[in-house]
């Protein structure tokens, strides 16, 4: 689902979990071992593990309490933790934090203090509404509340850190840059619509022809034309659950969402007409603008500070970090096998499944 304003955890905190898991995990995850290559067996937890530059080193219970972090926020990992190059993989991403956080300055680290508290509220409000709460989520994970707030507090020093190293200048190089490769990059719309659909949203089965979802959409806007209530008609005929309750209307929505056929239409409607039908892979669509601007470059700002702040991190992982770790313990991964890098999901709760138009990759 392309969008969730029930969600408790607020976008910037679901983005931060989703870099962490994806920052170091980018290769050597394919299909569990079958034999050959074993993970690193269980020992001392003061067992050192690998070394790096200035003194610094990671402990066999570090790593394992690291792990367990990160399958807490996503439990399909678990199916890989056993593997030397996904161990690998997190151990050079708990590393890179390691290293990065401690480079933070005062005025970095107090301001990671203030948003890691606010943020920590709002995950333990989250993960105390699911099953068992969140006692029950950290002892099936092998991991205390004081791992949990030292993994997100690491985490947001490392962010907030390289954030403020990234000058204004850059970011407005950056924002210029992006519209004129696409005029309409930062352009956001209000936009109701009713969806006739041709499959089943469930299922993916057919539930009727193109034909007849053609001149179901004209049936539609028909009865629009003739002064017929926008709202009230998506809320009968509309088949997205995600607004049809909404009138069919999204609010303020990046036009990068949506699948093109819908966004070229939301660029080019003229506000407040009635569309013809909009097909796309979801079906037909009777569209309206209800507004229509372009985000000026302070309003996505803070999107660019984080853009950049992640790209930082994983220059530093790519070029930096190779040359400062001294020795690594962990059995070694095998080359020959082909890299695979399984999908990553930062927690969330559930959410009613939406048929708007989100762009293919968001399916």
């Amino acid at each position: 689902m392309w969008q969730n304003k029930g969600n408790p955890l607020q976008k910037g905190l679901l983005a931060l979990f989703a870099l962490i898991l994806i920052i170091g995990v980018t290769a050597g995850c394919g299909k569990k071992d079958e034999g050959g290559s074993t993970a690193a067996p269980e020992g001392n937890p003061d067992e050192v593990l690998v070394t790096y530059k200035d003194g610094g080193q990671v402990t066999r219970g570090e790593f394992e309490t690291f792990m367990n972090v990160n399958l807490l926020f996503n439990q399909q990992y678990a199916q890989y933790k056993d593997e030397p190059a996904f161990q690998h993989d997190m151990m050079n991403q708990l590393v890179a934090f390691k290293i990065l956080a401690s480079r933070a300055d005062d005025k970095a680290k107090a301001e990671a203090d203030k948003q890691s508290q606010q943020q920590l509220e709002q995950l333990k409000s989250f993960m105390g509404m699911q099953e068992g709460g969140m006692e029950k989520l950290l002892k099936d994970n092998n991991i205390t509340e004081k791992d949990l707030d030292e993994f997100v507090h690491q985490s947001i020093q490392v962010f907030v850190s390289e954030e403020s190293k990234i000058p204004d200048a850059d970011l407005k190089a950056a924002y210029d840059q992006k519209l004129t490769q696409d005029k309409n990059a930062y352009d956001i719309a209000t936009v109701s619509h009713i969806l006739i659909g041709i499959n089943d949203p469930a299922t993916g089965k057919e539930t009727r022809t193109k034909e007849e979802a053609l001149k179901r959409a004209k049936e539609v806007k028909d009865k629009l034309t003739q002064g017929g209530d926008f709202a009230a008609l998506a809320k009968e005929y509309s088949e997205d659950p995600g607004s049809k309750d909404k009138g069919g209307t999204y609010t303020d929505m990046p036009l990068s969402q949506w699948v093109p056929e819908f966004k070229q239409a939301a660029i080019e409607l003229p506000i407040g007409q009635i569309s013809d039908p909009v097909e796309t892979t979801f079906g037909y669509h009777i569209m309206k603008v209800e507004s229509r601007k372009t985000k000026t470059f302070d309003e996505v700002k803070p999107d660019l500070r984080s853009e950049a702040a992640q790209n930082k991190v994983h220059e530093f992982m790519e070029k930096e970090l190779p040359g400062l770790i001294e020795t690594n313990n962990l059995p070694k991964p095998e080359e020959s096998k082909p890299a695979e890098t399984p999908g990553t999901q930062a927690p969330q709760p559930d959410a009613p499944q939406s048929d708007a138009p989100k762009t293919e990759n968001g399916k």
